[in-house]
């Protein structure tokens, strides 16, 4: 059996904040949780780990629905480059990840699912795939190369399916694409998300592709149409339907601190914080790839070379957070169920994944007053 024992900490996710908190957990599960002093019994049973909180914050483990890479190695370039990227990650709060792949040709697709699957297979943490690219809108295309675009069609999405062996998890789509339709019943049939992302829809049909059961909207704001007076767009289709999560990129970049407020106003408890990061996540400046395309970091904005042109993002889930609090100026127990119990949800793993509660997974993170990350933890398991 393995054990772990945190105290004295200042509890906060979805549920609310708490003073004095600890958990105590084993073999990677919560079994039980409270204020003040009844962890002392627990902490006398051998094997288990004991951690003094010291009042900072803890939280869940972070969840990222959206990344590319991180630490200087790109998703798309084998597995070894994956564990890198995903160490990097870890290292800032993030416990549970999809690996989101961009535009490629099929065959790479094909490979890089496959790979996700093998890894899924010994690595728990990693949650499965976002197959990003390749059914996206050419003129919305951001930072997919528009070489690898297609049109979506049912035989070639369940031929990707297949090469993922039951771990691609999210799939997104411009839905205004022929046969678009079709292929999101396809892929839920498959028990994919489908995300609406990467599209010039419009409000009617974004809407259609919710009311048919679409989930997701990819990075909100980003690679789609605005919030028009005459034309509401996707944004505002994603706003009213209560089944609908919304992506959003809090780096001040992408969005608008006072944008992003916006998006936690309208769709309260359906916004989740993903990263979009690319290679130079926890990295430095410097010339990279995305993809097939050669990609520029310079203050921490990456862009396509010689473009303006944004190609993700150099965030990570901790600057997330902080960014959630003290720019966008969300009160903590919302910008953290943003990056934890929202995402879980959106995955239909709410039951397990997001909160500091017995029964769910003992995913944590302790942070000083500054929303710097300190300690992460993992299944129980110690990542920093």
């Amino acid at each position: 059996m393995t054990g772990l024992v945190v105290h004295s900490a200042r509890k906060v996710d979805a549920d609310g904040l708490v003073d004095d908190f600890w958990f105590v957990a084993d073999d990677g599960v919560i079994i039980a949780t409270g204020s003040g002093t009844g962890w002392h019994a627990a902490a006398q049973s051998p094997g288990r780990d004991v951690v003094d909180a010291g009042g900072h914050w803890l939280t869940p483990g972070f969840i990222d629905l959206h990344c590319h890479g991180g630490g200087g190695h790109p998703f798309d370039d084998g597995p070894e480059q994956m564990l890198d990227a995903l160490a990097t990650h870890r290292a800032h709060g993030t416990t549970r990840s999809l690996v989101s792949h961009v535009a490629n040709p099929l065959a790479s697709l094909r490979e890089s699912l496959s790979i996700v699957a093998d890894l899924v297979a010994v690595d728990p943490l990693i949650l499965g795939s976002h197959l990003e690219g390749p059914f996206l809108a050419p003129s919305r295309r951001g930072a997919h190369d528009g070489a690898f675009l297609r049109e979506p069609g049912p035989e070639m999405v369940e031929e990707l399916i297949g090469a993922a062996r039951g771990t691609m998890r999210v799939a997104t789509i411009a839905p205004e694409l022929p046969n678009a339709l079709e292929t999101i019943g396809v892929l839920i049939e498959a028990g994919v998300v489908v995300a609406v992302g990467h599209t010039d829809a419009d409000y009617d049909q974004a809407a259609l592709a919710f009311e048919v059961g679409a989930r997701i909207l990819g990075h909100a704001f980003n690679a789609m149409n605005g919030i028009h007076h005459r034309a509401p767009g996707p944004i505002v289709a994603a706003f009213e339907n209560p089944d609908v999560t919304l992506e959003l990129i809090v780096d001040g970049l992408h969005v608008h601190p006072k944008v992003a407020k916006l998006a936690f106003t309208a769709a309260p408890g359906r916004v989740a914080l993903v990263t979009d990061a690319m290679a130079a996540a926890g990295a430095h400046d410097g010339d990279y790839r995305l993809g097939g395309l050669n990609v520029t970091v310079r203050d921490g904005l990456a862009v396509l070379s010689g473009t303006s042109t944004i190609a993700g993002s150099t965030l990570t889930q901790d600057v997330a957070l902080r960014n959630a609090v003290s720019l966008v100026g969300l009160d903590p127990v919302h910008a953290v169920a943003a990056l934890t119990l929202t995402p879980a949800r959106a995955l239909g793993e709410d039951h397990r994944l997001g909160r500091l509660h017995a029964g769910y997974a003992a995913d944590a993170v302790i942070l000083d007053h500054d929303w710097t990350v300190r300690r992460v933890f993992a299944a129980g398991l110690p990542l920093l």
